[in-house]
């Protein structure tokens, strides 16, 4: 087994043929830094370039979240129009190499998979949850922005447009049982011990079979949905990240209070 390599706040380990990563933010429900993000694209280019690794399993540390998206503090930064695109085109390339990860990607998810966490997950092959994993994108409460175009293409490709819009439009978290039936979870098991050693037994199945056969599957899977582009979203994006509601998301988030959206 190779020595697991963090940064304190993403684990990365391989044994015998089976990578894995781990969000290791419990304290902040595993919410993503921008460089969790770029960790998390590394080691995906790393896995495509070493024909040794035959899976990868993403997780969260402890029992609370997988992941729950990005680190709401960092939006501080925000001050122009292009800050909100380029972090969009950020989230869709990182999330775009996942994707296209060569491998067999397992998403063992417990607790709760929110925002850009849904979207990670959505990214992967096979999602395993516990009866306590809460899967949404509730934005249209908390935030007031919108999810990248590939994570809407994702979602849509996913579990439909009508499913898509009721998710987002109502801003809930859907239950392990009614996730399986949408399609957002493959398999649920009891709890969290039982999780690592399913995702386990996943990963060393889908890594005994032959790789050339799973790797053009997953790629001709991908190609079939059609992605939006970034030109055909841009002005969603600037709409949804310029506009008075977001700033009064992100500060009532920030400061634990109910937001009041005006929709400007």
């Amino acid at each position: 087994m190779n020595a697991p390599v963090a940064n304190e706040d993403l684990i990365h380990s391989i044994d015998d043929g089976i990578a894995r990563i781990t969000f290791n933010r419990p304290q902040a429900r595993n919410a993503l830094t921008f460089a969790m993000y770029e960790q998390m694209a590394s080691i995906c280019d790393g896995i495509n370039a070493d024909r040794s690794i035959k899976a990868l399993i993403i997780t969260g540390a402890g029992d609370k979240a997988f992941a729950s998206g990005t680190d709401i503090s960092q939006f501080r930064a925000f001050k122009t129009a292009q800050d909100s695109l380029d972090y969009e085109a950020r989230i869709d390339r990182v999330l775009g190499t996942l994707e296209q990860c060569r491998v067999p990607v397992i998403a063992a998810i417990a607790g709760a998979c929110t925002g850009g966490g849904a979207g990670i997950a959505a990214c992967c092959d096979i999602r395993i949850g516990t009866a306590a994993t809460r899967i949404g994108f509730p934005i249209a409460r908390t935030l007031g922005n919108c999810l990248s175009m590939s994570n809407i293409s994702r979602l849509v490709s996913l579990i439909g447009p009508a499913r898509t819009k009721d998710l987002i439009f109502k801003a809930r978290l859907v239950e392990a049982p009614e996730a399986l039936a949408l399609g957002l979870l493959n398999e649920i098991v009891p709890d969290v011990e039982t999780l690592q050693r399913r995702a386990d037994e996943t990963a060393k199945l889908v890594a005994s079979h032959a790789p050339i056969t799973l790797e053009v599957t997953k790629e001709a899977v991908r190609r079939i949905r059609r992605t939006l582009s970034r030109d055909e979203g841009e002005d969603l994006i600037l709409k949804a990240y310029m506009s008075e509601d977001f700033r009064e998301g992100m500060d009532a988030f920030l400061n634990k209070r109910a937001p009041n959206f005006k929709g400007k």
